[in-house]
């Protein structure tokens, strides 16, 4: 029998314990889910004779101790920062790990010693980090491999709500961390390389700078650059490509309606706002804008961010409830970007019956035979209900199966490592395609150079 040890029975957890269960008798496979909430952590697997959930404080290591030694592998769904003490231990006690979370420098750090103890330490094999990964490393090793040379590669990716949950004029709710979405892009500039030339885009003026891909029976999303789009050259073996871009997806016109409050400066979280446990919605935004007694807080938020009557920027800002007066319910000050968190979570939260969607786009541009080819691949993943939502599935499905391959012996990798080796992310591949998670590829004729104007 293996031993498999969840850490974390959070939503992105469901799908992956529910591959677990369901694989436990034929896998021979034990499962332990801890938590800190014991009735979640058992709801994740009742039912399941070789499954059980309950609660420990997985921060410290003489709870968590004696579990890792019990494993045969660990999945941390606990937040990135706690991974590395997490991976101490397991290499420690000589247990395979495996987290959805980007590598950090310190978890780097431990391939030598993750690699002497026999064990794989598994890093970003989730969605986004993860199936991204995994899909572009496929078709990036098929050019290399008919001697084809990289000349664009640009991936984007999206969390968002399915066409049938579509009902509010922003075209998007939150499926997953609210405060991620209300922080987006901020803390260094965004930068990608383009023609050969490096690029910069500061916060400011990020979500002005977007680009529109159509994906076919979904129709138009536009995408903004992510913070690095640099730091995966080397590790998918395009050192010399002249063009690399990644980035986020949102519905055609988000963007241009999310720099308002980019611009109002609402979405900053360096400082506390004085006050704000008292405030209403709408002083909260009347806090942004010039002093005048005679106008209106709408018309001075027209003026200071120039938006015309007929905008449709204004139908989304009024819809949002910004200009009520009412109270957040606040028992102390807040920073503005929790505030306006808090106004969003109203607005965009999925109802009980919503589903949502992960959508991902990638673009190939290489040269074979001195012509120029070039390659569309597209992932659309539509969530099954609340518990099983897209996120989830896309999340933990590519862990679990993942842990079943390394328990199984088909993984033979250790250190510390990304899932961009054929030996991992072919069968990975292979069977979430049977979850309908599959991409369909699109060879473009002719191949598209032009550089965007948005990023000249």
């Amino acid at each position: 029998m293996k031993n498999i040890l969840v850490i974390g029975a959070g939503l992105s957890a469901s799908s992956m314990l529910r591959y677990f269960t369901q694989h436990a008798e034929s896998e021979d496979w034990y499962i332990k889910v801890v938590d800190q909430n014991a009735a979640l952590a058992q709801s994740k697997v009742a039912g399941c004779s070789r499954a059980e959930g309950f609660s420990i404080n997985a921060l410290d290591p003489e709870e968590r101790g004696p579990l890792i030694e019990w494993a045969d592998i660990v999945i941390s769904m606990l937040p990135a920062r706690f991974h590395i003490d997490v991976a101490i231990d397991c290499v420690k006690h000589k247990t395979n790990l495996i987290t959805p979370s980007y590598i950090s420098k310190e978890m780097k750090e431990l391939h030598e010693e993750a690699e002497e103890a026999g064990i794989l330490i598994m890093n970003e094999i989730g969605v986004d980090p993860g199936i991204d990964h995994m899909s572009a490393k496929k078709i990036l090793d098929e050019i290399e491999e008919k001697g084809g040379k990289m000349h664009i590669f640009e991936s984007f990716t999206g969390g968002l709500i399915a066409p049938e949950s579509d009902d509010n004029p922003w075209n998007y709710k939150f499926t997953w961390n609210p405060r991620n979405v209300v922080l987006a892009g901020q803390g260094s500039a965004a930068k990608f390389i383009q023609e050969g030339q490096y690029k910069y885009i500061p916060y400011n003026k990020l979500f002005r700078r977007t680009e529109i891909i159509n994906i076919d029976g979904y129709g138009d999303f536009e995408g903004y650059a992510n913070r690095d789009s640099l730091k995966y050259r080397s590790k998918y073996g395009l050192d010399d490509i002249p063009t690399i871009y990644r980035g986020t997806f949102r519905r055609k016109g988000f963007s241009k309606a999310w720099d308002s409050f980019v611009q109002l400066g609402a979405t900053d979280d360096s400082y506390i706002l004085e006050g704000s446990k008292d405030m209403t919605k709408r002083e909260f935004i009347n806090s942004f804008l010039p002093y005048n007694p005679n106008d209106s807080v709408e018309l001075k938020l027209r003026h200071y961010l120039k938006i015309d009557m007929d905008d449709i920027i204004w139908d989304k800002l009024v819809w949002l409830g910004i200009f009520d007066r009412t109270e957040m319910g606040f028992t102390e000050d807040v920073t503005p970007a929790y505030f306006l968190q808090k106004i969003l979570e109203e607005k965009w939260s999925l109802g009980k019956d919503d589903k949502d969607m992960i959508v991902m786009w990638h673009k190939f541009v290489y040269k074979l035979n001195n012509d120029y080819h070039e390659i569309n691949s597209h992932m659309v993943s539509i969530g099954e209900d609340q518990t099983y939502t897209a996120m989830s599935n896309t999340v933990g499905l590519p862990c679990a199966i993942c842990a079943k391959l390394i328990l199984n012996g088909t993984i033979q990798t250790k250190g510390v490592h990304l899932p961009i080796h054929k030996e991992i992310y072919k069968p990975i591949l292979e069977e979430l395609e049977s979850f309908d998670i599959k991409f369909t590829d699109t060879v473009v004729d002719p191949p598209v150079l032009y550089i965007e104007p948005s990023r000249v």
